[in-house]
């Protein structure tokens, strides 16, 4: 019964668990809730049954890694966890270590079935340690592995009932099957049942979208400007008088007569001398300022509520 890394197995497993990758987990002790290590691979068989984690015990023991069968696991997807249920130290070191370069033949995985398996005479339910009751609320379910691997929810339907051994049975390399060790290799459904509660949530976005262009320039208007403007003009009044002495006589010297002469007198008038300028009347400084608002959107939104069908029954909720 070869066995198979998930990755090899199914190349596009990621997209089937939504996100949540099952390697890179942390792996920690059921009980003391010690950590152990991280999940570093999954290995399964050519049905895509789970059936190992490859558990890297960088934690406890450095550079080792070992199997641990999914039927000793627990898995909490809320605490992103995998439960080791009844694994101590002593198995951890006890246990064979994995290699890449190794082949999980039957031999191998005798080795390591061998440091899982109960003494005779004790329960196939029960590890060595006696692991604690799983919670039914969280793990990683039959129906859950196969939705969320894609592997055919088939391939993760736990047995119709385990079977108390008495005397440790004979294992056969010809003969064996997975089934010998439901302890080991099946998936409790009433132990590994998941229920995930969705709901809804707005989600509130801004979009930034043009409404509109100002466009800032400049013309120009002409009007009629009036001045005034004070000018003088010059004239010349001639004024004819009597003079006082009038009728005196004078000597004949003062009575020469002369023709031709001229008093001349030079008359001046101002003009007004209008001319433009341009000066600066005013400056307009243009920007842009945020006026903020707050929009108010209303949706109806869902969520699921579990609803525990239970009468009578003793139900504890965590």
């Amino acid at each position: 019964m070869p066995l198979h890394k998930l990755e090899d197995f199914d190349s596009d497993y990621r997209n089937s668990f939504d996100g949540d990758d099952i390697k890179g987990k942390s792996v920690y002790t059921e009980g003391s809730d010690e950590k152990i290590g991280t999940v570093s691979d999954v290995l399964v068989d050519e049905d895509g049954h789970f059936r190992y984690f490859v558990v890297d015990l960088g934690f406890w023991i450095f550079g080792k890694k070992v199997l641990l069968p999914v039927g000793r696991s627990r898995v909490d997807h809320g605490a992103d966890r995998v439960y080791a249920l009844g694994m101590t130290r002593q198995q951890a070191e006890d246990l064979p270590e994995f290699s890449d370069r190794l082949a999980v033949d039957y031999d191998y995985e005798e080795k390591v079935r061998g440091v899982y398996r109960p003494s005779a005479g004790v329960t196939a339910e029960r590890s060595l340690d006696t692991p604690t009751p799983l919670d039914a609320t969280t793990g990683l379910g039959a129906t859950s592995l196969g939705a969320a691997t894609g592997l055919g929810a088939a391939a993760y339907q736990p047995a119709p009932g385990a079977d108390a051994i008495v005397d440790r049975p004979t294992y056969n390399r010809d003969t064996y099957n997975y089934k010998l060790d439901s302890s080991l290799y099946d998936l409790n459904e009433q132990d590994h049942q998941t229920l995930r509660l969705y709901e809804e949530r707005l989600v509130a976005n801004k979009q930034r979208r043009k409404t509109g262009e100002v466009a800032i320039g400049k013309h120009v208007e002409t009007e009629t400007a009036r001045v005034s403007v004070p000018v003088e003009k010059e004239r010349v009044i001639v004024e004819r008088v009597t003079p006082a002495d009038a009728g005196r006589t004078v000597t004949p010297d003062a009575t020469a007569f002369r023709e031709g002469e001229v008093a001349r007198m030079e008359i001046y008038e101002e003009t007004a001398d209008i001319n433009k300028e341009a000066f600066v009347r005013e400056e307009v400084n243009i920007k842009k300022v945020v006026d903020r608002d707050t929009v108010e959107a209303k949706e109806t939104i869902r969520r699921e509520e579990l609803d525990v069908n239970a009468p009578n029954l003793p139900i504890e909720e965590r």
